[in-house]
């Protein structure tokens, strides 16, 4: 008798409310991408997302995702929930003191450069003081970039997926790197020529480094 052959199984839908040039919702569709996961993006913008997003997030934020009848808002619980949820390929470290590295490290990106800038980055730009306050930071970090390849070591993970976004809208906050950024510069480039990063671009972040 001949095996029946049946049709993969079908991915469950995942759908992500976002912004087009949110920052946060720039990183969880990275993770997303990197995941490889059937996903449906959905921009705000309209008063029916505007509705739908009231439905999920009791702040009618984004971003804010939906997996069947579960929903969770705040990015950094998003992409740490997409990494569970979808544990190939890991993007946080097995071992508990590596896992709680890259927390940390999530967490500063948060406080010290996330959070002085506006949830979606727009032409406007940001005051002269924001923007010191970025370059120097990240031409403080930029030495790490010569002896690894990814923020925390040799391994891709999630701050990677938080940083590289952050980086893509340099030209347009009006951050110039100097030289001895060189290595960071590198790395970003590497980044920017994932398939997950460029599946993850928007149409109006794609025009921030045309």
């Amino acid at each position: 008798m001949q095996d029946k052959i049946l049709p993969p199984a079908r991915k469950s839908i995942i759908t992500l409310y976002t912004g087009s040039t949110c920052l946060m919702g720039h990183c969880c569709r990275f993770v997303l991408q990197e995941k490889d996961v059937e996903s449906r993006i959905e921009y705000e913008g309209s008063d029916e997302i505007a509705a739908e997003i009231a439905q999920y997030n009791p702040y009618g934020e984004t971003p804010t995702l939906v997996d069947r009848d579960f929903s969770i808002y705040n990015g950094q619980i998003i992409i740490e929930y997409l990494d569970e949820r979808l544990p190939h390929p890991p993007l946080m470290p097995v071992d508990p003191v590596n896992r709680s590295r890259v927390r940390l490290m999530m967490y500063r990106l948060q406080r010290d450069w996330f959070a002085p800038l506006p949830k979606d980055i727009s032409a406007t730009g940001v005051d002269e003081q924001t923007r010191q306050h970025l370059k120097d930071g990240l031409v403080a970090i930029s030495p790490l970039f010569s002896g690894q390849s990814y923020l925390l070591g040799e391994e891709f993970t999630l701050v990677d997926c938080m940083l590289a976004p952050l980086l893509w809208r340099l030209p347009l906050l009006g951050v110039d790197l100097p030289e001895q950024a060189k290595p960071l510069e590198t790395y970003a480039r590497r980044i920017f020529e994932r398939p997950g990063f460029v599946a993850s671009l928007s149409d109006v972040e794609q025009t921030m480094r045309s």
